[in-house]
């Protein structure tokens, strides 16, 4: 990657982390927002992120459907494949917070918080 890209690249990141900071100015409460940023995660990283999220959702009401009350197979898939910049434990509770992907963010909180 030559200079040229890399000053573009950085300038895509401000750019997205810009228009996030307008969000969180005006959302004090998006607490994953805040954490994207906080993590430095890319725009690509993000939807990556969410993608992610919408194929484990996806799987989750399926399982559910299936009778399955044991999760730690997504979980684990989630872990193995998110940004390595965010904490799982912090991204789930930041999620939950944001009501992202809320259901599937529940049963990841069990995981690492057994009751």
């Amino acid at each position: 990657m030559d200079k040229y890209e890399m000053l573009a690249e950085k300038i895509n990141m401000l750019e997205f982390h810009q228009k996030l900071l307008l969000e969180v100015v005006d959302h004090p409460s998006k607490k994953f927002t805040r954490l994207i940023i906080e993590s430095g995660l890319s725009e690509s990283e993000v939807n990556h992120f969410y993608s992610i999220c919408d194929k484990l959702s996806k799987k989750l009401e399926e399982q559910k459907a299936e009778g399955y009350v044991y999760f730690h197979p997504l979980f684990d898939e989630l872990s193995i494949s998110m940004p390595d910049k965010l904490d799982i434990g912090q991204t789930i509770k930041a999620c939950l917070s944001q009501n992202l992907y809320k259901s599937l963010f529940q049963e990841f909180e069990k995981v690492i918080e057994p009751s």
